[in-house]
């Protein structure tokens, strides 16, 4: 039953597509396929609300599930629905940072700005020369559906130089625009690095004020997947072992990728660590972490602009990098932290972490990938949004 419905809306959906005229002033929103309220789309979102051109536009926001809060003056819909058909015919922005089911049509009014969710280190879309994905390995369909969807593109954020030089050659994104000028959801990072903001972010979240706080985000593994896009929370952290050794300093917020769907008991580690789930959005957490433990996860170079400690426990390096994904750079030689391979070393990398011994290091890391955070990249992605509209 839910397949033909399905195939009903499908159908509508198609004829509408033909019909029903673009409205000017609607614009789409939607992060990590509709799993959260977060990334680049969203401070692009929240820049327009600080704009008031919430009010001047139909800002509309697609998720799984839309009980969510936001400011501003918007509508939500639930994804796949048909209210979400509807408004995918009508918007005259699309402002998405993942691609979209194949089913889509892109109509030529319609602008789509693709903000995308990170700068690489892991090998991506085009690139990829190995697939285990959900179990599919048909790497050439992969690769014909990639392209086909960023041919849908109108334009692409990266979040430096480097990216777009890969963006370009891994997206086949040739011949049409890519906005180098940082990414929106890092805007925040500038702005609200104030001691004032931290504490109320820390209280807000339920943290605790006398422990510095260690913040865990690893990538997930395209191997280890419970299908339909939704993946394994992948760790081989021994967080008891970390406990013991830890926790008169230290706390840990263990934070999943959008992709990871696990359901763990932390209740074992109460008042050690603390989970927040795919829809937390991340920003925050960077803001009320003393130090970032990661593994080949983009979130090192958004982390980096805080000049704070990064640390990375890379337990399955040569497997990851021979046999999963691979690197766009020489992970060891790049990374602005110690690279640990068991628990005791993390423990050790830790308790002796010595700034001034990475401080060269993190300053070319950052200089390579964040010199365009100025904490206004929302603003020039607005610039392109208005001209869609008032030119278009």
């Amino acid at each position: 039953m839910k397949n033909i419905i399905a195939n009903i809306l499908k159908t509508l959906y198609r004829l509408g597509a033909h019909v029903i005229p673009v409205r000017k002033n609607v614009i789409l929103f939607e992060s990590s396929v509709g799993r959260n309220y977060s990334g680049n789309p969203r401070y692009i979102y929240e820049e327009l609300v600080r704009q008031g051109k919430d009010k001047k536009y139909h800002c509309v926001w697609i998720f799984e599930n839309p009980n969510v809060k936001l400011p501003g003056n918007c509508v939500k819909v639930k994804r796949a629905r048909l209210k979400y058909l509807y408004y995918m015919i009508v918007a005259k922005v699309w402002v998405f940072d993942c691609r979209q089911p194949m089913y889509l049509i892109k109509r030529p009014e319609t602008t789509y700005i693709q903000t995308w969710h990170g700068t690489p280190l892991k090998k991506l879309a085009l690139d990829m020369d190995l697939l285990d994905m959900d179990g599919n390995q048909d790497i050439k369909q992969y690769h014909d559906e990639f392209r086909e969807n960023t041919k849908t593109w109108d334009y692409l954020l990266a979040q430096n130089k480097y990216s777009q030089d890969i963006f370009r050659r891994c997206f086949a994104f040739e011949d049409k625009p890519i906005l180098e000028g940082g990414y929106p959801r890092n805007d925040i990072l500038i702005r609200r690095n104030r001691e004032k903001n931290i504490v109320h972010i820390k209280k807000k979240l339920g943290l605790p004020m006398d422990k510095k706080i260690i913040l865990y985000a690893p990538t997930w593994r395209d191997n280890e997947t419970y299908g339909n896009g939704r993946y394994q929370f992948a760790s081989k952290i021994d967080f008891k072992k970390l406990q013991e050794e830890l926790q008169d300093e230290y706390v840990f917020i263990v934070k999943y990728h959008y992709l990871v769907s696990d359901k763990i008991d932390w209740s074992p580690y109460k008042d050690f660590v603390y989970q927040f789930d795919e829809t937390r959005d991340i920003a925050l957490l960077y803001l009320v972490s003393d130090m970032l433990i990661t593994d080949y996860s983009s979130v090192m170079f958004d982390y980096s602009i805080l000049k704070r400690p990064m640390l990375f426990f890379a337990y399955d390096l040569e497997y990851y990098r021979e046999n999963l994904r691979g690197f766009y750079f020489d992970f060891l030689e790049e990374a602005p932290g110690p690279i640990s391979r068991t628990n005791d070393e993390l423990i050790r990398d830790i308790r002796g972490y010595d700034s001034s011994k990475w401080k060269e290091k993190y300053e070319i890391f950052s200089n390579k990938y964040n010199k365009h955070e100025d904490g206004k990249a929302a603003n020039r992605v607005i610039a392109v949004i208005d001209h869609a509209v008032i030119g278009g």
